[in-house]
């Protein structure tokens, strides 16, 4: 029997290929497009509304696919609530293809909702939504009364387990301008262009000499990240962007950098008197040097303290000691 591209493809979401006819990329073809694997679920494209989201706000950009990867329910809080042009269409849909835009031209798959309904919603009642006021420290805008509604609705959109393989590894092309970022999936074509291998929500992190991470970050990190982060010790640097000092520290006890750096997303200060007296929005994270896995306490401290001399972020920073 002669296996179709649908055909491979689905078998590669059940992960019962065989090694030589496993894909891990699957280049564009006219006849293999996503609503054609939406008709090979039974699931007809006339009521499947897609999505490409790309907040126009830079740091909710950034984490967005962390959110995806890590935090789901606030991820789906972010497509709750629409614009009332879209949020008309959506009361027509049965269910909802949610992306993430890739790169110009392209988005990445992050699941296949179910619309199972809506309720209006006022905008305290929005705001009063714990994973809103998440949204919002990333710079959300989100409803305010600058929309000129005095409600709007809220969708009731779960996840399916459509495609569930594929998150963060199906990517499609993006037909037309890509400031329509919603469309009827029946009325575009949108030509697969690759499956990956590996997902790319969790994609691998910077060098750690070019890590730079704000407070926020830090509770919304891959667990690709922390698992590198729990692993590395060394000397690391936070910079107060509002009072324009920095705090020099060291990390060697459990979970070594990931395990402080946690102390502070929880905190916002970690103990310490002088962070204690800035805005943690203000802070950035960075590594100085990273050290051996089997260096002493006390070297460790030895280093920490000769970046201290010289940053001389003592007598001009946010170190007392």
């Amino acid at each position: 029997m002669t296996t179709t591209g649908v055909d491979r493809l689905c078998i590669t979401e059940d992960h019962t290929a065989t090694k030589n006819s496993k894909v891990t990329e699957v280049k564009s073809h006219a006849d293999i497009d996503f609503n054609v694997l939406l008709k090979s679920h039974g699931i007809d494209p006339a009521g499947v509304m897609v999505m490409r989201h790309r907040p126009f706000e830079p740091e909710l950009q950034k984490v967005l696919p962390w959110l995806a990867a890590e935090k789901s329910q606030v991820y789906n809080a972010y497509q709750q609530a629409q614009g009332q042009k879209v949020e008309n269409a959506l009361v027509g849909a049965k269910f909802l293809a949610s992306f993430i835009g890739h790169e110009p031209g392209r988005a990445i798959f992050v699941g296949l909702y179910a619309v199972a309904g809506n309720k209006p919603m006022t905008l305290e009642e929005f705001w009063a939504v714990p994973e809103n006021q998440y949204l919002k420290s990333f710079g959300m805008k989100g409803f305010t009364a600058d929309d000129g509604r005095s409600s709007l609705l809220w969708f009731d959109l779960r996840v399916t387990e459509h495609f569930t393989s594929w998150k963060g590894k199906l990517i499609i092309g993006w037909p037309g301008l890509e400031r329509s970022w919603w469309r009827w999936a029946d009325r575009n074509v949108f030509a697969v262009e690759a499956i990956l291998q590996e997902g790319l929500f969790d994609a691998r992190m910077p060098e750690w000499d070019r890590l730079i991470l704000s407070w926020r970050d830090l509770d919304a990190l891959p667990l690709r990240w922390k698992a590198a982060l729990s692993q590395w010790r060394g000397i690391y640097y936070i910079f107060d962007r509002g009072a324009c000092k920095g705090y020099v520290g060291s990390a060697s006890g459990p979970e070594n950098l990931l395990g402080r750096w946690l102390g502070y997303a929880a905190t916002g200060h970690g103990g310490n008197k002088l962070l204690r007296e800035c805005q943690p929005e203000s802070l950035v994270f960075t590594i100085l040097e990273r050290v051996s896995p089997d260096m002493s306490p006390d070297e460790v401290i030895r280093k920490e303290n000769t970046w201290k001399d010289r940053l001389h972020s003592r007598s001009a920073g946010l170190n007392l000691n």
